[in-house]
Parts: C-alpha cells; structure tokens; sequence
C-alpha cells in the first residue's frame, strides 16, 4: 500500500485507543487497558517507520501527502491532510519512538494507580494531537493538533486532582498557553484573510511571491511579514515557554513524571519550534522579528540556567534545563539556523526524556520523594538509572560524542557566525548547563543517603518495564547526534542538507546553513565549547563532590545570601505575575461581579420587579367586581381626560 494512504493511520491509532480506554475505563480489566494504551502507539510507531521507510526508500524527492477528509463552510474550504516531508518526518520519529517507550515506562510507573485506565486515556490522546499537528499539512490541521495538546497538558498536568497543587499547576498551563493562542490564531486569520489559504506549500509560495508582504505598514506599525511572525511567535512562547510566559512549564512537574518526559521533553514544548521553522519564509522577511526571536531565546536560556542553579526538587532542576535548551533552539532559529534549531530538538528529546525518566526511577525508588537532599549515594542500589542518567546528563553538558554535543555545539557555531553576543551567552548557559546538571548527579547519586531509615530500606532498581526504555533512550543518545557531524568532518552537515528542501531561499535568507566558518574557526569554537562543558562538570565536583553532598549548597547560600534566595525564589517571577496582573484581575472580576451584575444588573432588576409586584399589590383593592365602584372608576376617568384637554 502507499505510504500517503496510511498517514491519517498515524494520529487515528492513538485516537482510538484513548477513546477506547476512556469509554471502558475502571471497568475495564487492567491488561486489557495496558494491551490498548500500549499497542496503540506501538501500531502508530510500525505504520510510522514502514511510511518512512518509503519515503526516505525513495530518496525524499517529493513530500507525500494525502487528503482524508475535504471540509466547507459557507466560502470557507480546508482540506484535513497530511504532509510528510523532511521537517515532519524528523518529527515523526521523535515523537513515536519516544513516545513509544515513555508509554512503556508509564506502565511500570504507573502500576499502582487508581487512576491507571484514566491516564493511558490522557496519554494516547495527547500523542494523538500531536501527530496530528506535525503531520498537518496546513495550519487548520496544525492548529487542532497545537490545541489538543494543550488541552491534554491540562489533563495530565492535574491528574492528581484530589491535591492541592496539581489542578493549580494545570490551570496555570492552559490559562497561560490560551494567552500564547490568542496571538497564534490571530497570526492564523491574517494570512487567510490576505491569501484564501492555510495550506503551507501554497500558502508560502504565495508569501515569497508577494512583493508587498515585507513593505509597508500592516498593524502595529509593522509590515504584513513581520506582523504575522511576531503573533505565530507569541503562540511559540506560550507553548515552548519562553520568557515572558514559560512559568507554566515549572509548575507543570506537579504531574506524573512520564508526563514531564512526553509534555516537557520530547513533544509538546517543541511544538513552537517546529512551527517556526516551518514557517521560516515569513521569518526570513521579517529579519527584525527574527532577531526578537533569537534574543528572547537567548535571554530564556542563561535565565532558566541561573534558576536551575538554585532548585533542590530533581524535577524542577530538568524543567528548568527545558526551558533553557528550548531558550537555544529558538536562538538557532532566529538567527537563521532552522535545521539546527530541529536537530537540537532531536537531539534534547533523546537525552531529555532520558533524564526525567530517570528523575521518575529515583522517585520510584524513595516512594515518591523529589527533594536532592534527602538523596545521595544512590549508585549503589540504582545501579542502571545512574549509568543512564550520567549519560543523559553528559549529553546535556554537551560532552563529546553524546548528542547534545554536537547540536549545541552546532548552534553556538551559528550564533558566532550572526551574533557574538547571543554567542557569550551561549556559551556562559553551556558551562551553568554542565554545572547544574552535576550538582544534581552528584546530590543524588554520590556521598551518604541523607533520606530516612525507612527510605533506605526501600530504596530498590526499578523493574525491567522502566529501565529498558532507559537503555534504549541512553543508546539513542549515543547515535543521534551523528546525523548531523560538523562541517570539518567529512559528510559535515547532512541533517542540515536533508532539512534543505523546507528552507525556503528567499535572497541570502535562504543560503545553506553552516559553511561560512573556516576549518580553524570551527575547531577553536569546538575546543571552547568541551572546555567549557569541562570546566562546569570540574567546578561541580569541586563544590558538591568528595561526599559533600549540600554542603556546597550551605556555602553558597551563607556567601551570597542575596543571590541564593533569589535564584532558589525563582527572580520572584510568579510574586510579581501574582501582584502585578492575577490579583489586578482577581480584583477587577470581583468588582464586575458585586458591583456590575450583583448591584447594577440584579439590582436594577430586583427594583423592577419590587415595583411591579407593588403595583399589583395596591392595584388589587381596586377590583372589588363592583359595578359601581367600576362606574366610578369611569367616572373619575372621564372628569381627569376633560380637565387634561382643558389645561
């Protein structure tokens, strides 16, 4: 059968197995809900690598794409369709094999649940949406997809609803990614306004040719390109938690830890990303746009890194690694470097997921404890969850020949190219990167356990079911990162090649990535970059090794109190969101309901019927069924119509 014909196959597999598990739920037997939750992505993953297999089979000349359904409303006609193309079959992969195995490892994890059909229901529903909006070919499809998995973060996020946090942290999420859509969809509107479609391929043919689109003024002051850039960006920010609005992406560890690891990791916070490189031909119209997209990434990432200095919960210090490394892809792809900014995405899905899920394997072990400093000296009894969370935190480091090596390496190669200052920064978040992630490995994994006795007795190798997709993610993490080997090497740069054909050339925008650095520049800027992923692992032995465990923690905070509190309080970002606009509008919204509707719109309607009851009240006396009290009645009537003519 033809590859195109199987693609609607790959978003509906796991569509019908959370329809499934959701409409049996509790009522279903266990196995059956783990054979539905599991085969589902499992068929979504064989279907996905047999169209892959074609397409790649074939040499990738052209994009597959198939048509499943033709919708109209009224003049409105969008096709719901599915492209397959070098951007979204990089996505593919990722997104099925990982997602693959983290629902493997949520069988192991979430075993003794209550809520076990309920959550496999979530999870196959969020890999779904997502699919579905990688496989879009247009931004209807796109879109339906970018909002389903924001609905499911909701839902995962609070899946502990009976406590306090969770609901709180997963309204937080939506609230703040609904604010991020709103400029997304409005983004949406102005480009079907402008050209009657959404569907990419001649949708950004279209905007290549429109010799107007990057002059003028459209709204805001700003061209019709840039216009457009800068609201699909501000959904990006929402969805990939970029400052000003990434304060969702922390709070959101509130949820099972494999939900941190599919969300955080591998799928959803890559969303932004993967939409921006898609729509790069807007991006390379809109140069000013562009670089606000590289400078926020760059401010994200060294900001995110200082945080994750500070957080003692093992969760929130790789949340905040998320949100920094995301701060790097959106760099690369606002200086230009789209097929950079998706191998980072890659690359960081693998090792990422790897981390949380090893974050999960030590949760699991000290019955649910979160806390760096009731750890320590874990090696021993997690003996594969610590071999393959060094490797993920070696990767993440940026240690060569892990894969985060070679595509931060990559993007700091470009941002030396474009911008030597957003290169600094790039580098300074490179060594707090590798200095973080240490601290953790050495807190959790090294020294004396500082937990408790009961702890200690527990503490156990989590079953085969969890560390086997830890061995494979840890494998992958060795691989990837040779996809895309630097332009010194021989066969340099072959993921950059493969992404060509998406990379619209529009001027010199459109010039191939990662060939204007001369061979000395190149190695020079790979030497700074181990010397600087070895000096952030060497400092971090040097503070929190030796069985030091928080002591260097306790040095700090007495050294640089100020500074400490600061970091460990997060810059007190959510304190001033919380006085500065969610009190403001908590205030306001009390005000319209005592005041405008309780007082104004209920009382003036209270009155109404006060007097209209009264009216009745007095008017009834008057109906005795008299006829000469009625006479009166017309009597009276008359004499007042005569002295009213007469006046």
């Amino acid at each position: 059968m033809e590859a195109q014909n199987l693609l609607w196959l790959i978003p509906a597999l796991p569509f019908l197995g959370a329809i499934v598990n959701g409409l049996l739920g509790p009522r279903a037997p266990k196995s059956a809900t783990t054979a539905v939750a599991i085969g589902a992505p499992f068929l979504s993953l064989a279907v996905a690598l047999y169209c892959l297999f074609q397409y790649l089979g074939g040499g990738a000349s052209e994009p597959l794409a198939a048509t499943a359904y033709h919708w109209t409303t009224g003049p409105i006609a969008i096709d719901i369709s599915f492209l397959l193309d070098p951007l979204s079959s990089v996505m593919l992969f990722v997104v099925t094999f990982v997602g693959f195995l983290i629902h493997v490892y949520s069988v192991g994890y979430m075993s003794h649940e209550e809520g076990y059909q309920r959550y496999f229901a979530y999870l196959n529903l969020f890999m779904g949406s997502m699919l579905l909006l990688i496989l879009g070919s247009n931004f209807l499809v796109l879109f339906v997809g970018w909002e389903g998995v924001g609905l499911c973060s909701y839902l995962l996020i609070g899946y502990y609803y009976q406590e306090r946090v969770p609901p709180a942290a997963g309204k937080k999420a939506f609230i703040v990614n609904r604010i991020g859509d709103f400029g997304f969809l409005a983004g949406l509107l102005a480009l079907y306004a402008r050209y009657g479609t959404l569907e990419f391929g001649p949708l950004f043919h279209k905007i290549a040719e429109d010799t107007g689109v990057a002059a003028g003024t459209y709204a805001l002051g700003l061209s019709f390109a840039s216009f457009v850039a800068l609201a699909l960006f501000i959904g990006a920010m929402g969805k990939s938690a970029q400052i000003p609005l990434y304060v969702w992406l922390p709070d959101a560890m509130a949820g099972p830890t494999p939900v941190s690891a599919l969300i955080h990791a591998a799928t959803m916070v890559t969303a932004g990303v993967y939409m921006v490189s898609r729509a790069n031909v807007l991006y390379q119209l809109a140069p000013g746009v562009s670089m606000f997209v590289a400078a926020i990434g760059g401010v994200t990432a060294i900001f995110a890194a200082t945080i994750g200095l500070a957080q003692n919960d093992i969760k929130k210090v790789l949340a905040y690694s998320t949100v920094s490394q995301l701060g790097y892809m959106f760099m690369a792809a606002g200086l230009g470097a789209y097929a950079l900014a998706i191998f980072h995405v890659g690359t960081h899905a693998f090792f990422k997921a790897l981390l949380f899920l090893g974050s999960g394997s030590v949760i699991h072990a000290m019955g649910g404890e979160q806390d760096m400093r009731s750890m320590g000296g874990l090696r021993k009894q997690l003996p594969w969850t610590y071999r393959t969370f060094l490797i993920g935190a070696l990767a993440l480091a940026g240690v060569p020949p892990l894969a985060g090596f070679f595509s931060k390496d990559a993007i700091l190669g470009a941002a030396f190219e474009h911008n030597k200052l957003l290169w600094v920064i790039g580098v300074l978040t490179a060594g707090l990167t590798a200095f973080y992630m240490f601290r953790a490995v050495f807190l959790t994994f090294f020294g004396k356990f500082r937990g408790t006795h009961e702890q200690e007795h527990h503490l156990h190798e989590s079953p085969a079911v969890m560390t086997v997709p830890l061995v494979i993610l840890a494998l992958g993490t060795l691989v990837v990162g040779f996809f895309n080997l630097p332009p010194v090497f021989p066969g340099g740069n072959g993921f950059v090649h493969f992404l060509q054909p998406v990379i619209a050339h529009v001027g010199e925008a459109g010039a191939e990535e990662g060939h204007a650095l001369s061979a000395g520049t190149e190695w020079a800027l790979i030497l700074v970059s181990v010397a600087v992923a070895a000096l952030g692992i060497f400092l971090a032995s040097r503070v929190y090794g030796g069985g030091r465990g928080t002591a260097g923690d306790q040095t700090f905070a007495s050294r640089f109190a100020g500074l400490y509190r600061t970091l460990s309080n997060k810059y007190y970002v959510d304190e001033l969101y919380d006085r500065v606009i969610v009190k403001p509008l908590a205030w306001l919204a009390r005000v319209c309901w005592k005041v405008i509707d309780s007082l104004l719109i209920e009382g003036t309607l209270g009155v109404g019927t006060f007097l209209t009851e009264l009216t009745g009240d007095l008017a009834r006396f008057s109906t005795t069924g008299n006829v000469r009290n009625y006479a009166l009645y017309f009597f009276l009537g008359v004499v007042a119509l005569f002295w009213w003519m007469i006046l």
